[in-house]
């Protein structure tokens, strides 16, 4: 019996297409879209999703030297493939491209700041920062860019940083959120709504075996901002300790008759 081969650290071409074709088959009636699906699963398995977690392995080894805190289980930083289209009015099944996501540890279900990249049929992306936060981690990154914009702009603006990547849309606020004076020199970011980094790659980059580097070398130069980001956030979340008054400190009560 054949031993089967360790899945690669990179796409190789029959991925590629089997995205490709993905795309036209989520064009179709969702029922014929789900049968193609099934019926070419096993080079799902083969060529997109075992490749991804030995990336994503690979990637997360890596990131014991400078981002120890989003070190996970591959299985829980890949993102499934199916689309929840329970309540959307987009019904196709299957997303167009394969992802991955590596949040702080302890914000699981939070999110908080972490590092993303996706494969699609014709670019890779590459990401991370803070996308879409909860009510409570938007308030404690604005307050904190109050006294620390300077820094955090500092981290933005490092020239090879720079170099490699683009600051992602912010999904500004047309005016100053409810207690933030206008005339502060760090409103232009406390009005933004997500804070982040993003690149483009050709999908070409997903093919080469240095792929897994070149993740690794954007997620090393974007890690002090992630980290920055992850300050405040994680101290929002941090669970309050109860206080205990001893009972010699209750104020006495007059007795009633």
């Amino acid at each position: 019996m054949k031993t089967p081969s360790a899945p690669t650290t990179y796409l190789r071409k029959e991925g590629l297409a089997f995205l490709r074709a993905l795309v036209r088959a989520n064009k179709k009636d969702p029922v014929e879209a789900r049968d193609w699906f099934n019926t070419n699963k096993a080079v799902f398995q083969s060529e997109l999703k075992e490749p991804m977690l030995a990336i994503i392995r690979q990637v997360t080894d890596a990131m014991l030297d400078f981002a120890p805190e989003h070190v996970r289980p591959a299985e829980k930083s890949l993102f499934r493939i199916y689309r929840d289209t329970r309540f959307a009015n987009d019904k196709r099944p299957y997303k167009d491209h394969v992802a991955a996501w590596w949040t702080h540890t302890g914000l699981d279900k939070t999110s908080g700041a972490g590092y993303y990249f996706h494969i699609a049929a014709k670019e890779v992306t590459i990401a991370a920062g803070v996308y879409m936060p909860e009510k409570e981690q938007l308030a404690a990154v604005r307050h904190w860019l109050l006294d620390h914009h300077a820094e955090f702009r500092g981290l933005l603006n490092k020239p090879a940083v720079r170099k490699a990547f683009r600051e992602f849309e912010g999904s500004a606020l047309t005016r100053p959120p409810k207690g933030f004076p206008a005339d502060h020199p760090a409103i232009d970011l406390i009005q933004c709504r997500q804070w982040g980094l993003a690149a483009t790659l050709p999908v070409e980059a997903a093919l080469s075996p240095k792929f897994t580097a070149e993740l690794v070398r954007h997620f090393r130069l974007a890690a002090p901002m992630v980290a920055a980001l992850n300050a405040p956030i994680a101290a929002s979340v941090e669970p309050r300790k109860p206080v205990f008054f001893a009972l010699s400190d209750r104020p006495k009560t007059a007795k009633t008759r």
